[in-house]
């Protein structure tokens, strides 16, 4: 289609592949990152789904003042230098450091072993998420998502993490979710009790296991023996992403006793203006958002949740 002119004139242009037909905001740990990471720093931005990659060949990437960023710790450095936020203010040397050396596992080391599952072992299922329109839909899905097989499995060769067993690969993505399980530990966030940069790695890359891979192993154990890094997603999830709505809100993350009116959500949109102080509708009328709450009636995101409240909650159950 023929290209829309953006004026990126003091407006944050963030382009990234187009929405999945699954209520999920993206199949790319990296453009829920940096959507994520806009989110939690409250800067407005317009989403453009033109799946024109960057000039160095990268998704997601931002214009600002006609400018081109790409890659999203750039993209992150250059918000900072030009707008003044920083979301790790509050940390100190070690804590930044910890920060530095977790995002580099998640998005080296973890990345890999997702998209293998994503986009090699579970591809059925991918395929049915990727949203294409037209007559030939189904065709160039299918074929989109075998070209995406092959260029990941090349890649994952070329990394070294490619040239192991299926089972070797499984063996270290969970060590990388363990890891993540105990450094968050209780926490409300992994580096405590305010959100930070690598809250927006860890939630882009956790929430691919959480609501993209079903019947999987990492979504067997997130949802399972690791039920504080599902709970952490949760918390983000409804703090950030009001709008966000799935299928499965009516499991144990939410209070059974939730009204009808905390369940209202609007539709993710494919071209929109958003603050996170205020959402707003195509006429540009202001909807006021509920967050849910856990059983106990707390916040999942206002407050901590107490882990062994919970597994007493689910031994009754």
């Amino acid at each position: 289609r023929k290209e829309q002119e953006l004026d990126s004139k003091d407006a944050i242009i963030l382009h990234q592949f187009s929405r999945p037909s699954n209520g999920v905001p993206s199949l790319s740990p990296f453009c829920l990152k940096m959507e994520t990471y806009l989110r939690m720093a409250d800067l407005p931005y317009q989403n453009y789904f033109d799946g024109k990659l960057s000039p160095q060949g990268k998704m997601p990437w931002i214009e600002y003042n006609h400018k081109k960023v790409s890659g999203t710790e750039f993209i992150i450095d250059f918000l900072e230098e030009k707008l003044g936020v920083n979301l790790n203010k509050h940390l100190g040397p070690h804590e930044r450091a910890v920060s530095r050396a977790v995002t580099k596992m998640v998005e080296e080391h973890f990345y890999w072993t997702l998209a293998y599952c994503q986009w090699v072992e579970n591809l059925h299922e991918t395929q049915k998420m990727v949203s294409l329109f037209g007559p030939f839909s189904d065709l160039l899905k299918w074929i989109l998502c075998h070209l995406t097989k092959g260029i990941v499995k090349r890649e994952m060769y070329g990394h070294g993490i490619g040239r192991f067993s299926e089972e070797e690969m499984y063996t270290l993505m969970e060590k990388d979710m363990r890891t993540l399980a105990g450094l968050l530990g209780d926490k409300k966030y992994i580096m405590g009790p305010n959100v930070s940069t690598v809250d927006a790695t860890v939630f882009g890359h956790l929430a691919q296991a959480m609501w993209t891979l079903p019947g999987t192993r990492p979504e067997r154990l997130i949802k399972g023996e690791l039920i504080n890094l599902a709970m952490y997603c949760e918390r983000i999830r409804r703090k950030f992403w009001p709008e966000w709505h799935h299928d499965d809100d009516n499991t144990l993350y939410e209070s059974e006793e939730s009204s009808e009116a905390s369940k209202t959500y609007s539709p993710l949109q494919d071209f929109s203006f958003y603050s996170r102080t205020e959402t707003f509708d195509e006429e540009g009328n202001s909807i006021s958002q509920t967050p849910d709450t856990d059983y106990t009636g707390h916040s999942l995101f206002d407050s901590d949740v107490d882990m062994d409240d919970y597994r007493d909650h689910e031994q009754c159950k």
